[in-house]
């Protein structure tokens, strides 16, 4: 009678042990991917908050360079393509965020033409509001650099958790999987060629 609780007790202690250390790896796990997608969602509050100056600007430069109505429409256009391409916390992967990226590259690329119109347009360079926009412009870029790479950061503590044995064996039970990384835009590790 003693032995058969004897190994009952033993076989309590090693069941309640494993369910702790599930129970805590599981947790652990989560609130990592917690902080990914917090991380995720910061970097779309400061992509959102550059869509929402473009409108502005636009405007802004509309005003003054009517004939630049390509560029403007190119704005535009980028700016609505960005805005489409959203990426769902739970496809975190590297295709979507490659596709998310690619989507705001293109606006960037056409936020810099417009920028440069204003060259040709000294009224508009001498213009307030679109000096208030540009810094805000200017701003809104250097956050998008800092939250993107806090995003990385998140998804690297969280990548490693998932991918750490034994970890690795709680999180494939329960289906977490890796979180894609923002990574430098195609041709970005060349220095650009400056000509006097």
């Amino acid at each position: 009678m003693k032995k058969s609780l004897i190994v009952i007790a033993v076989i309590a202690v090693a069941v309640l042990g494993i369910f702790v250390w599930v129970k805590n790896t599981y947790n652990r796990l989560v609130q990592s991917e917690e902080g990914v997608t917090a991380a995720w969602a910061q970097v779309e509050n400061v992509y959102q908050r550059r869509a929402d100056l473009i409108p502005n600007l636009v405007a802004t430069v509309k005003g003054y360079a009517e004939h630049e109505r390509e560029t403007l429409e190119a704005v535009t256009a980028a700016r609505a393509n960005a805005t489409k391409v959203t990426v769902s916390p739970d496809q975190l992967d590297e295709q979507s965020i490659a596709a998310f990226q690619a989507a705001q590259n293109q606006l960037s690329g056409a936020l810099g033409r417009l920028i440069a119109i204003a060259e040709n347009y000294p009224d508009l360079k001498a213009n307030q509001n679109f000096s208030d926009l540009q810094a805000q412009l200017e701003g809104t870029e250097n956050r998008i650099a800092v939250e993107r790479q806090k995003f990385n950061d998140e998804a690297l503590a969280y990548n490693r958790q998932v991918r750490v044995f034994p970890d690795n064996i709680i999180a494939s039970i329960f289906g977490l999987r890796t979180k894609g990384y923002f990574k430098a835009s195609e041709g970005a590790e060349n220095a650009p060629k400056v000509e006097f």
